[in-house]
């Protein structure tokens, strides 16, 4: 069955073949080197095995070089180039319930980035800050946030378009969670929230 709101983004068919893995992911790449005054953990996280993760999927997006992503969602819906979800095909089933034009969370897993530093130096900053209070993708687990718009669905193909997205092409997806205004709705703005522009997500 197929939900559409707006006519979806096109894919070359040899972006989506039937018989590929749609969990794979780019293998990580040599790490980006340590900027003055960042630190790194006392351990390394990806040395540890606490859990284990299950990609369910993978992103199709126009992007394949870091430097032309956009870095934030807010930059990826102004740039109006939508993306695609691939869901794999045992986890198709539990798309049953989603519609086109609902708002939703995808989290991503973000194996390009590196996963050891405890305090970064932004760009945009004028002083080092801890990883947690930053949305770079460089952090302990490299997990993405995404807040994002069902344009058109198709269950049986396991296909979701998207409003936009701000990974790389074939990134991996490890869950998806409707958005409820009622609950995920802050009740009013925090006058303590810091407003830092250009800062990713």
């Amino acid at each position: 069955m197929v939900f559409s709101l707006i006519a979806s983004v096109p894919i070359p068919s040899s972006r989506v073949d039937a018989g590929a893995d749609l969990r794979a992911n780019p293998l990580m790449e040599e790490p980006d080197p340590i900027r003055p005054q960042e630190e790194t953990f006392a351990l390394d996280p990806a040395s540890l095995a606490d859990a284990q993760l299950a990609f369910i999927g993978r992103i199709v997006s126009p992007w394949s070089r870091r430097e032309d992503c956009p870095k934030n969602m807010g930059e990826a819906r102004r740039r109006a180039c939508p993306a695609v979800i691939l869901i794999a095909p045992a986890f198709r089933p539990a798309l049953a319930g989603l519609v086109a034009g609902q708002w939703l969370h995808v989290l991503t897993w973000l194996g390009r980035a590196r996963r050891d530093l405890a305090i970064q130096m932004p760009r945009h900053a004028s002083a080092p800050r801890g990883t947690f209070s930053l949305r770079s993708p460089v952090r302990p687990n490299p997990i993405g946030l995404h807040l994002v718009q069902i344009v058109a669905l198709d269950v049986a193909s396991g296909r979701i378009d998207i409003d936009g997205i701000d990974v790389l092409d074939a990134t991996a997806v490890l869950d998806l969670k409707p958005y409820l205004g009622s609950v995920d709705m802050p009740p009013a703005p925090s006058p303590t929230e810091p407003s830092i522009r250009g800062e990713t997500a």
